[in-house]
């Protein structure tokens, strides 16, 4: 059950990603990657078996963060793609700061909420700054090696760019959270295969969403044009 919802839950993820640049551009992309970077600091805290491994819930909407930042590499260049991971980075340090207030103030007796925030939020700003940290690493490296390879194979070879780039940077990503967020929280054992099974489950969606950076070359590159011109 839950194989066949991931499945699909991350085709419609990266269709998503490609809808939302038809009809906002730009501004769309940098949107998603707020949205999708907020929702997966909430559901990265639910931990589910997949194909027999134990992972994160959050690694498709994460995945699928690597794809905007690629599409506005691909499309926009390197300025506009870092312009976008410092969006998410800023948003992110936003929220984290907002509800920690929000969870000082005094609930009314009828408040039903406060226990819930206090679940969900009371253990965010250690997943935030692991987050933070692992998305600020592995975003900047993912735009820098990007762009190197272009800068080496040019406009050919497009899925090597896309897959070479995001698999690094999601090692690292996977690394630098997993470290911060869950060590000491889980048993060894349980560590080291939350760590694996997240890097295995990322490398899968990102190899998942090239054909996905090919579509929207061929159907948005004259949007592009236009909203560049």
């Amino acid at each position: 059950m839950n194989e066949t919802l991931w499945i699909l839950f991350a085709l419609v993820d990266l269709c998503m990603v490609l809808v939302v640049y038809r009809l906002f551009g730009k501004v769309g992309l940098f949107g998603l990657m707020v949205f999708n970077l907020l929702l997966c600091n909430i559901q990265v805290l639910k931990t589910v078996e997949l194909f027999g491994l134990t992972t994160t819930l959050g690694n498709v909407l994460y995945a699928s963060v690597f794809l905007a930042t690629d599409l506005l590499s691909e499309f926009y260049g390197k300025k506009e793609a870092r312009k976008g991971v410092l969006l998410g980075f800023v948003t992110l340090l936003m929220m984290v700061g907002y509800m920690q207030i929000a969870l000082y103030f005094q609930p009314a007796a009828s408040d039903f909420a406060q226990p819930h925030l206090e679940a969900l939020f009371g253990f965010l700003p250690r997943v935030a700054l692991a987050s933070m940290a692992a998305y600020l690493v592995s975003q900047l490296h993912d735009v820098w090696a990007f762009h190197a390879i272009r800068a080496r194979t040019g406009e050919r070879l497009l899925w090597l760019r896309n897959n070479a780039s995001t698999m690094v940077s999601q090692l690292l990503d996977s690394v630098i959270f997993c470290t911060i967020a869950f060590w000491g929280v889980f048993p060894m054992d349980v560590f080291m295969e939350i760590l694996l099974s997240t890097y295995i489950i990322k490398v899968a969606v990102a190899a998942l969403d090239t054909p996905f950076i090919y579509l929207a070359k061929h159907l948005f590159e004259k949007q592009r044009q236009v909203q560049s011109a």
